[in-house]
């Protein structure tokens, strides 16, 4: 009787071990990607302060408006945004403030960093965010479907365009599109405005679709360069895969092309492109500084290129730290996803 109860008793903890120990390897795992996080946001937060000080420029002559001011009235606006300061002094009072939430007063606008922030955010959101779902689609649709056929016609002609498309900047294909699809060229009419995101005086679902009119052409401009990155690494990681024993097996079951595809291959290729996912995901907040100029779009890009040519240093500021601490919380929840999706990730 003592043998038989003794022996569950024991074999308890060496059921439970290595759960225990996988579940304190995952912990150790999360707060070193979390510490890593931590240290690069402090790392840009030190970096966007000192960056933007080698842009040459006087922000203070610039909020003169080019009139004649005594040196006084200079002096007062030098004082007034702190830029009397030594520099060890402005430092030490952004990061302070940063770690409150604080991201100091654009010069230009004389508001709020963070509020101008906010208000520009949800039209980047709407044009980024709106690309980021087009081109991922497409890009992993394309990508596996050029693996699976790889060396054939179709394959050929998926990643020769899409390294061509990738290799194209931006701003010049932007302007091409306005060109041809805005300005009109030949027979073909000017169809879609030159730039902004409305054109005025419009309500409801009128609203709607002049807002939808505008947005095409920036789209199709991120998407056209975007989408050939994600069909690259999803097809390459799936290429990878194409020669493992369990899909071998699984077509000698019977199992269709597709379905040995979509459920078996797919998945276990997923982690180079999740990663890719991520960071695309942080470049949403961060939007598309080129083009967004090129196409007067009202958002970040357009916001910071503004700020740059002033230079409005708080405002240039907050907007780096903003773009970059997006990235970095990405690609940290893409850290702590990969363990989910690949047991052996963070033991």
């Amino acid at each position: 009787m003592v043998e038989v109860t003794g022996g569950p008793a024991e074999a308890g903890p060496s059921v439970r071990g290595p759960r225990a120990r996988t579940r304190s390897a995952y912990l150790r795992y999360v707060a070193g990607k979390v510490g890593g996080a931590a240290v690069s946001l402090l790392a840009v937060l030190v970096t966007s302060f000192f960056l933007f000080r080698l842009i040459p420029g006087d922000p203070v002559k610039y909020m003169t408006g080019g009139r004649q001011v005594s040196a006084e009235q200079l002096a007062n606006y030098r004082k007034e945004f702190g830029l009397d300061l030594p520099l060890w002094e402005q430092f030490t009072n952004y990061c302070g403030k940063a770690l409150t939430g604080d991201l100091g007063t654009s010069y230009q606008f004389r508001a709020p960093v963070i509020d101008k922030i906010t208000e520009a955010l949800p039209n980047t959101l709407l044009l980024t965010g709106t690309a980021f779902l087009l081109y991922t689609a497409l890009g992993i649709f394309i990508g596996t479907r050029s693996a699976w056929r790889n060396g054939g016609p179709s394959d050929r002609l998926n990643t020769g365009l899409a390294l061509t498309l990738y290799s194209i900047p931006s701003f010049w294909l932007g302007l091409l599109l306005i060109i041809v699809f805005s300005v009109g060229m030949g027979p073909i009419p000017g169809l879609f405005p030159t730039g902004g995101m409305e054109s005025g005086g419009k309500e409801g679902l009128a609203y709607v679709i002049d807002v939808a009119h505008h947005l095409i052409l920036p789209v199709v401009t991120l998407v056209a360069v975007e989408y050939g990155q994600t069909l690259l690494v999803t097809r390459s990681a799936l290429l990878d895969e194409m020669g493992s024993d369990y899909l071998t097996t699984a077509r000698a079951k019977g199992l269709r092309d597709d379905l040995v595809r979509r459920r078996h291959a797919v998945p276990n290729a997923l982690l180079p492109t999740v990663t890719l996912i991520f960071i695309n995901l942080g470049r949403t907040v961060a939007g598309v500084i080129l083009v967004e100029t090129v196409f007067s779009w009202p958002g970040l890009g357009g916001l910071f290129y503004q700020a740059l040519s002033v230079p409005d240093l708080p405002l240039v500021q907050g907007l780096f730290f903003v773009f970059a601490a997006a990235v970095i919380v990405m690609n940290t929840l893409a850290d702590l996803i990969y363990p989910l999706l690949d047991p052996r990730v963070g033991r």
